[in-house]
């Protein structure tokens, strides 16, 4: 499934400040939002309705509705009976509070497919600087939510390193405390509570990420190690061409030396700049399909944060630390 950038209105569903980390796509805004600027510029004011299934013949199918966008009458999805839709302006204003509190900022807001999916990126104070370089990561949280019935409500942490705009995705998503998850059942309101402690959490998460990517900046790799580690992630075939691993591989080793930021003196050629490598792959580089360099973009974006670039980010950041440590 495509998962092009939404548009309302004829214009792209997305809304960003500043440059980083997906900038050229939508509607750029002069400062960090608050959630109902940031739902409007990103063309997120819409409602999403469970309506009744019927056959051909106008029987109602038992047990399952159809989730449709109201502006458009696009059916985003189809679900159980059980399913309590979470609209957009009541999961963006899940972090309100935080944000009234001026402990956490909005920063990038956007719409894929249909709007079946929607996400906000939102910057928390501090930042990760390594062996006091220039080398510097920011924190963020990342909030997003379907409207399909695939996935839940999350909000999860997504470290951004600001020399390459590259999203680090440090730990996988799912689980190893990387932030929290709200299905689409019962009182989603009353289960509100349980994002309370995300600040903690995220402190937490920080914390560990910045000691753990210090680690892997103060260890240089062998050639071997190094060949080794990008054939763990791109491995050659059991059988048939091994020649795009091999493609892939070779263009690992070049941004791990040539790559964006892996010039800054202090972490040049270290176990970090291999993972780095992986990161700028996923997010800059990796082959993504579409007919408009803007669908190819929000095709990577979606894998980079919600797909199988999560999965690999995750891999590289293990077998990164496993080499280092």
């Amino acid at each position: 499934m495509a998962h092009d950038i939404s548009t309302t209105n004829g214009k792209p569903a997305i809304a960003y400040f500043g440059d980083t980390p997906w900038h050229g796509l939508g509607t750029r805004l002069e400062e960090p939002a608050n959630a109902e600027l940031a739902i409007q510029a990103a063309g997120l004011d819409y409602q999403v309705e469970l309506q009744e299934m019927t056959t051909p013949r106008g029987s109602v199918v038992p047990g399952r509705k159809a989730v449709v966008r109201s502006d458009t009458d696009d059916v985003l999805g189809v679900v159980s009976d059980s399913y309590t839709a979470i609209q957009n302006h009541e999961c963006f204003s899940f972090l309100d509070s935080i944000v009234s509190a001026g402990e956490l900022k909005y920063h990038t807001a956007g719409a894929l497919g249909k709007g079946e999916k929607v996400w906000m990126l939102a910057k928390l104070p501090g930042e990760i600087r390594l062996k006091d370089s220039e080398d510097v990561t920011e924190q963020y949280l990342l909030l997003s939510n379907s409207h399909d019935g695939r996935s839940a409500l999350r909000v999860f942490f997504t470290p951004i390193r600001v020399v390459c705009a590259n999203t680090l995705g440090a730990a996988e998503r799912r689980g190893h405390g990387n932030g929290v998850s709200i299905v689409h059942k019962g009182d989603i309101r009353s289960r509100a509570a349980e994002a309370r402690d995300l600040l903690g959490l995220a402190s937490k998460f920080y914390s560990q990420t910045s000691e753990l990517a210090n680690v892997l900046a103060s260890y240089y790799p062998t050639k071997n190690e190094l060949d080794r580690y990008f054939e763990q992630l791109y491995p050659d075939r059991d059988a048939g061409s091994s020649a795009r691993a091999k493609n892939v591989r070779a263009q690992l080793l070049h941004l791990f030396e040539h790559g964006r930021g892996q010039q800054i003196p202090e972490t040049r050629l270290t176990a970090w700049s291999a993972f780095n490598a992986v990161t700028e792959f996923v997010d800059h580089h990796r082959s993504c399909r579409g007919d408009s360099e803007m669908s190819r973009r929000a095709n990577r974006l979606n894998s980079a944060w919600f797909g199988s670039g999560v999965e690999l980010k995750a891999q590289a950041w293990a077998a990164a630390l496993d080499m280092a440590m």
